[in-house]
């Protein structure tokens, strides 16, 4: 990592975060635990698995890193808390689709953010790259878009703003390693769940599947998109994520056999084709 540019070393980092996190949706439906009782597990064992890891590699110096990140510290945790929160409670009173729409506008906040906060101007390729990405995230849902609940809908606004201030602010604070502050934030995930959960119990295949769902798909990610926005700006981060919403449904078609639809399959393309050559032309310009 020390020959690798910043740009190299962040799109690094944000792609490899994506690839852990895109079988989530098939471990969420081979679960098939309750909703709250998954946010619970979701927030509680990352908690466990990064706090352990990072009191085996920093020791005593982790609560250094925590309590000396200050307030951009006490805002990614409110943030990423939030998020955590906001993405479950919209998707129960609105439709997935209208969700994941909402979610794909949060390059777009980035950026806006970036500007006008941090002073990072995203040039006219970062700009194409967040608006055709947008649109196909809409034309791949478009079908399933429903006038439905606007506090669901909303709630979806705010988790892409959430995943918006963030990157942001993780990028506002570059010297300083804010992943201890991630580890609390999922803490504060577990403890909220707690107040909805039914019941704890995981049976059979659950034991396997969540455990490995929380420390695959969430506990390698966050710190991974943790650290990302440090070396490249926030919006390019979030670009990412919207390969999470074309890869997801192909693990599920390949294990589940469930096909995705024609629209996934030609917005999936316009996203990847259109992320490969943006990320293709910064490397190139680093």
């Amino acid at each position: 990592m020390k020959n690798l540019t910043d740009q190299q070393k962040g799109s690094l980092l944000a792609f490899v975060a994506v690839m852990f996190i895109t079988p989530d949706t098939l471990f969420i439906r081979l679960a098939n635990v309750d909703t709250w009782s998954l946010v619970f597990y979701r927030g509680i064992i990352p908690f466990f698995t990064v706090l352990i890891g990072m009191l085996i590699i920093y020791k005593y110096e982790f609560f250094k890193m925590l309590f000396t990140s200050g307030h951009h510290g006490l805002i990614y945790i409110v943030t990423f808390s939030i998020t955590n929160i906001a993405f479950v409670v919209s998707i129960q009173n609105t439709n997935v689709a209208n969700t994941l729409v909402m979610i794909a506008m949060a390059p777009m906040l980035s950026a806006i953010l970036g500007a006008f906060f941090l002073k990072e101007m995203p040039d006219n390729k970062t700009w194409v790259a967040i608006g055709i990405t947008f649109i196909a995230a809409v034309y791949i849902f478009y079908d399933s878009l429903q006038l439905g609940s606007i506090f669901g809908d909303l709630l979806g606004l705010l988790c892409a703003l959430g995943l918006a201030v963030g990157a942001v602010t993780i990028r506002s604070a570059k010297n300083n390693n804010l992943v201890p502050a991630a580890v609390v934030g999922k803490l504060v995930v577990a403890i909220f769940a707690m107040f909805y959960i039914e019941t704890y119990a995981l049976l059979d295949k659950e034991l396997l599947i969540v455990p490995l769902m929380c420390v695959m798909c969430v506990a390698i990610p966050f710190v991974l998109v943790t650290i990302a926005p440090r070396f490249i700006p926030a919006e390019e981060v979030n670009l990412f994520f919207l390969l999470e919403t074309i890869i997801g449904p192909f693990w599920v078609w390949m294990v589940i056999k469930e096909q995705p639809s024609l629209e996934t399959i030609q917005g999936g393309i316009i996203i990847i084709l259109t992320i490969a050559t943006h990320s293709f032309l910064k490397l190139k310009k680093s």
